[in-house]
């Protein structure tokens, strides 16, 4: 049954009011694909679809449902049967949802929580955002090293209902500090009577709250982690920061960097409005405008060269293009990298010199080609003068693109913000000076 065939289904079963039919239907259905379905539904019928939803199933689909829909949901619930879906909502994803409510609502919902699921809640909400302590759930399991494996796996049985995040156990001592940590392989292989001391790894990877996600992201990429252990300055265990979570991060911080990029604003999506879009947009563009100017006075500059050689201006977009095209290609490859690699001296001007080589072979290329096409056509004078030109600028905007989001880094600017746009028009400026130079200094030879 396919999406839209699984829509007029539901709107059947919600029109007729079958619930038990309309459950039937949901229970092989992952969370993903019911908030799906409810992204699909007419709005006049997504009261009654939650209401036909059981609280768990609810407290699932939210965790699916961007930011806008998850305050729809609480407004169509009211206040008490949206506390009691908070209740059971996974407690980092509820503090992430809560933050970007009003304070009025905000102490609506606190106070209609249960005290417990509130506090903790709060706490969450207190760490600052895009931080280990940020993005941690405080929903892990957690043993004494003097446990047998027996404890332990009945404890961990005990908890399986509460918490989706049981990855491993971690072991703590009587001031709550992390001492260790045990795989569930670790648990399977080990003789039911061992002790947890026996078994457990005492060298345990973890970071502090403070610590940025990005690092917390790269870690885990590093060790092949399903989780991480946040502790504060004196090493009690505070919650953990799943593998689930940093999925997340990589694409925030992706389209975070991909909207720096190409300069076009956050938080732009299908459904942003025109008038917010262009506001967004319209900084970076205007900026990019005044420095285009720079392109137009470099042409009147060489009016005569190009009024003696008309042909040129054949050549023109080309160049600037070309030049612009290799310059982000290198920026794309600089802030890729500087994401997921430590970067040291050695490393610099290892990737400084490899782009230098691509932007030497990638110009020897072009450079051949262009010469034989203006060769053909206008003979071998101006072949030289456009291959070389675009030889020179291809380098030249291939180090544009390494170089500067560099620099950025190194003076603690965001790299991202060297914009496609940005490199793109600088390369622009380099291209036309370089070509018209070129020209304007053969040009006897041209005429």
């Amino acid at each position: 049954m396919d999406k839209n065939q699984l829509t007029v289904l539901i709107i059947k079963y919600l029109r007729e009011a079958k619930k038990d039919a309309f459950q039937v239907l949901l229970e092989e259905l992952h969370p993903y694909d019911i908030a799906e379905l409810y992204r699909a539904l007419p709005e006049k019928h997504h009261f009654k679809f939650l209401t036909f939803l059981t609280s768990k199933q609810i407290a699932d689909l939210m965790m699916e449902l961007d930011s806008d829909m998850q305050k729809e949901v609480l407004h169509k619930l009211g206040i008490e049967k949206s506390s009691k879906i908070m209740d059971i909502m996974d407690n980092d994803d509820l503090a992430d949802l809560l933050s970007e409510i009003s304070e009025e609502k905000l102490k609506e919902y606190l106070s209609a929580m249960k005290h417990e699921e509130s506090t903790t809640v709060q706490q969450l909400m207190s760490y600052p955002s895009e931080t280990a302590g940020g993005i941690m759930t405080n929903e892990f399991v957690w043993i004494r090293d003097y446990y047998t494996v027996r404890e332990a796996v009945d404890k961990f049985k005990s908890f399986a209902e509460l918490t989706r995040n049981i990855y491993y156990l971690y072991v703590i001592d009587e001031n709550k500090k992390l001492v260790g940590v045990v795989s569930y392989r670790d648990l399977l292989l080990a003789d039911m009577n061992e002790k947890i001391r026996d078994i457990m790894f005492n060298r345990v990877i973890s970071v502090p709250i403070e610590t940025d996600q990005e690092e917390v992201a790269q870690l885990i990429q590093r060790y092949d982690f399903l989780a991480v252990p946040v502790v504060d300055e004196s090493d009690v265990l505070k919650g953990i920061v799943t593998v689930d979570d940093i999925i997340d991060v990589f694409v925030e911080e992706a389209n975070e960097d991909i909207e720096k990029i190409s300069a076009a604003g956050k938080a732009i999506d299908f459904h942003t409005k025109a008038t917010v879009a262009s506001y967004r947009r319209l900084p970076w563009l205007i900026l990019l405008l005044f420095i285009g100017l720079i392109s137009g006075s470099i042409l009147g500059q060489f009016e005569e060269t190009l009024e003696s050689v008309v042909a040129l201006i054949f050549f023109m977009p080309m160049i600037a293009g070309m030049t612009g095209n290799t310059g982000t290609q290198s920026l794309a490859v600089v802030v890729r990298g500087l994401v997921t690699n430590d970067l040291d001296r050695k490393t610099l001007f290892k990737l400084i010199w490899r782009e230098l080589n691509v932007g030497i072979i990638i110009g020897i290329t072009c450079g051949i080609l262009i010469f034989i096409i203006g060769m053909i056509w206008q003979g071998m004078m101006l072949g030289i003068v456009v291959g070389v030109s675009l030889f020179a600028t291809l380098i030249i905007g291939t180090m544009a693109g390494t170089i500067i989001p560099l620099l950025l880094y190194r003076f603690g600017v965001d790299p991202a913000v060297a914009s496609g746009p940005l490199i793109t028009t600088l390369n622009d400026i380099f291209s036309l000076l370089i070509y018209f130079g070129i020209a304007t200094t053969m040009l006897h030879y041209l005429i």
